[in-house]
């Protein structure tokens, strides 16, 4: 079924819209989920937690892109369980990304005006060094998953997303954001 109908059928307040999300985002929203909490059980709580809180959401809201919208709850739904599970402890993938990260974050800066300005630059980029950037900075998946996939030794994958955060923090100091 297409994302309108299903959208649609969220307007409609059918249960089939919860039941059509399952089919073609479960596994989508499940992986995320996985990424960041690396069980498969919480996974599956978070793919039905963010069918819950999409029937909540529409309506009133009709989302441009259905499976960016379920991503995003589902990924912010896992960054909370995670948060939570971890407060006093630290060595995850979540943790070791956002770590890598730390020296380009400018936490006093707007979050919409940083996200254009990252948005922006990954147009820039490659579209392989964009997808790598996503795959570990906004999905969190392992330096390992993300090697395998692309056939790329660790330390290349390591070495391109530390080319691409030179590159982003130059950019953010260019804007005046850092």
């Amino acid at each position: 079924m297409a994302d309108d109908e299903i959208i649609e059928l969220f307007w409609q307040r059918s249960e089939d819209a919860l039941t059509e999300c399952e089919q073609n985002y479960g596994n989508y929203c499940r992986s995320i989920a996985r990424n960041i909490l690396n069980s498969d059980a919480d996974a599956e709580e978070c793919a039905n937690e963010t069918w819950f809180k999409a029937w909540n959401a529409i309506p009133p809201s009709r989302p441009a892109n259905l499976k960016a919208f379920l991503g995003k709850i589902s990924r912010n739904i896992a960054l909370d369980r995670y948060e939570a599970a971890h407060t006093q402890k630290r060595g995850g993938t979540m943790e070791i990304a956002l770590d890598e990260l730390g020296d380009i974050q400018a936490p006093s800066i707007d979050e919409g005006e940083i996200t254009q300005v990252i948005n922006d630059f990954l147009l820039t980029e490659p579209a392989e060094n964009t997808d790598i950037f996503v795959k570990r900075y906004w999905y969190l998946q392992s330096l390992k998953d993300i090697a395998l996939e692309y056939g790329y030794s660790e330390s290349k994958i390591k070495s391109i997303l530390f080319r691409m955060r030179e590159r982003l923090k130059h950019e953010l100091e260019s804007e005046g954001l850092m």
